[in-house]
């Protein structure tokens, strides 16, 4: 197996998800995989590596097309388990790493938020190349388990870029590739390279309570106008175009501003 490339799969809906397994049936077939993901549902951990995480593992055997796969569990957040992925499981440095396939798209402003994400930035912080991958779907599906939902067409563009990403180095400035699938995808869907929209995707929801003592989380629902984004976002593309929209992504956070010239705004303040 020393022969082909090891491949850590990870994602932030847990071990047990359906869309992490739909992408491992097919990304058996570019090299050999490890999957290691949260036990627990872990959607909008995003980069986090919490304190209390346990980070206990705790191998799993799953039947995927038949065959017999050792799946790892892991007690902390999806970055940790590609820190535990990396530092321990595995037996050798992966190749790539890919985290998905999500239930629910992650575009615009929000996506940090996001642990398909976060965990594909933890990667590249490692010096990895990583692709995130998610599928568009309802809202209500976006923390289920929902055997309806078809994520072959989201496996096929996650093969393709990954074949891609195997086949050479990103370019500079690229750490990470961020590709989500619109509802409806066939495998024939047209794709764009897209920029990462500034308009929220979601608006955070105030919780319905009499007392703050009752338990309720902030909730979120779809915001904005999708045709009001640039075309070359990735929220435009995928929600108005009905196209799959793929993202190179940076760890470099820096704004664009003119650095010299913000030098000159704040001196100007002494």
């Amino acid at each position: 197996m020393k022969d082909r490339p090891a491949i850590l799969l990870t994602n932030d809906d847990g071990i047990e998800s359906p869309g992490l397994w739909a992408a491992a049936a097919v990304l058996a077939e570019l090299g050999e995989i490890f999957a290691v993901a949260p036990n627990q549902q872990s959607s909008g951990a995003g980069r986090s590596l919490p304190a209390h995480s346990d980070g206990v593992i705790t191998p799993r055997q799953v039947r995927v097309n038949g065959a017999g796969w050792t799946a790892y569990g892991v007690g902390g957040s999806p970055a940790q388990a590609v820190l535990h992925g990396v530092l321990e499981i595995m037996p050798r440095r992966p190749a790539l790493v890919v985290s998905g396939i999500n239930y629910g798209e992650n575009v615009g402003a929000g996506v940090t938020i996001s642990g398909t994400v976060g965990a594909a930035l933890e990667a590249a912080a490692m010096g990895i190349p990583a692709l995130a991958v998610s599928l568009e779907t309802d809202v209500e599906h976006h923390r289920s388990y929902a055997t309806s939902v078809d994520f072959a067409p989201a496996a096929h563009f996650a093969v393709y870029f990954a074949r891609w990403m195997l086949a050479q180095r990103l370019p500079f400035d690229v750490d990470m590739l961020k590709v989500d699938v619109p509802a409806g995808a066939t495998p024939q869907t047209s794709w764009a390279v897209t920029r990462l929209s500034r308009q929220n995707y979601y608006d955070p929801v105030r919780p319905l309570r009499s007392a703050w003592e009752e338990a309720r989380p902030v909730g979120y629902q779809r915001a904005g106008d999708p045709a009001a984004d640039p075309p070359d976002t990735d929220i435009y593309i995928l929600r108005v175009k009905k196209m799959v929209s793929v993202t190179p992504l940076s760890l470099d956070l820096t704004s664009r501003v003119d650095l010299a010239s913000l030098q000159r705004q704040l001196d100007s303040q002494k």
